[in-house]
This record gives C-alpha cells, structure tokens and sequence, in this order.
C-alpha cells in the first residue's frame, strides 16, 4: 500500500543514468518534487509517459520543482534510455538494493520485481500532498500533477 497524503516522504539516495547521487533530501526547503514510479526503461507506456514530461519538463522541473523518475533498472540502462529518448531531467536506479525506494513508498510489486506507476508530489517540507498509483499497463495523467503542484 502506498504512503499516504499527509506523511513525510522517505528520504532515499539513489544513482542517476550519470552515476551521480541524488537524495530527495536533496531539494528540501528549496523545491517541490513530482516522484514519478516507473516499471521499466525502453518499455511501451513508460517511455510514451517519460518522453511526455520532456516535453513539457519546463512544467515538472525549474526554480520551484523537481522531477525524479525512478524505475528499478541499472543506472547503466537508464543513461542508454535517456540518450536514445533526449531525456534530460534525473533517471535514478532503485536497483540495489533492489526496489528499496519503491518499497519505502509502497510501490514495489515483489511478483513482478519492479515499481508501479506511483507518483507522488512532495512539499518543500519534505510533506507527501498528492499521490496516485496506477497499474502497470495504466498510464497516468501529467495533467494531474500540474493540478496538484498548482494546490502546493
């Protein structure tokens, strides 16, 4: 079961597709985050929905707020994926230990062995104010997270 609103998200470090640390810590006091859960790179709905937030990344990522996306696959993989689809905002790798990140927010499928599509927009505080979990062939609405980060 995913966290609920209202609950101080679990901080969590975790290697981008450059290798680099990112902490959700990271952006506390200074940026809102949209937390964006994800099964796997190069797969259908993932990249359609990953290539969609590039498209309008001035939205999701600028002076007030941040994208993470976070899938389980090696951050080896992630940066091929970012290059081959132009995408610029952080991929980081829940891979090892494996899907701790997506275990922490009650997205990790242990059947399956990957995140679903949770989301989760994040306060300045560090504060969970909205979330949604869809299913693996369910893509999510950006749209969405525009309206909640609106509400921040």
């Amino acid at each position: 079961m995913a966290i609920e609103v209202g609950t101080e998200a679990p901080d969590f470090e975790l290697k981008n597709q450059h290798g680099e640390l990112v902490g959700l810590s990271d952006f506390r006091g200074e940026k809102n985050v949209v937390l964006v859960f994800y099964p796997f790179a190069f797969t259908g709905v993932c990249t359609g929905e990953l290539c969609s937030l590039e498209k309008d990344l001035p939205q999701f990522q600028n002076d007030d707020v941040q994208i993470l996306a976070v899938s389980n696959d090696s951050p080896f993989t992630l940066r091929v994926f970012a290059e081959k689809e132009g995408l610029e905002y952080p991929l980081l790798s829940d891979f090892w230990p494996h899907g701790a990140a997506s275990r922490a927010y009650g997205v990790f499928d242990e059947e399956k062995g990957c995140a679903v599509r949770g989301t989760f927009v994040i306060d300045k505080a560090g504060v969970v104010r909205w979330t949604v979990v869809n299913g693996l062939p369910d893509a999510r609405d950006q749209q969405e997270y525009l309206k909640a980060l609106a509400a921040i």
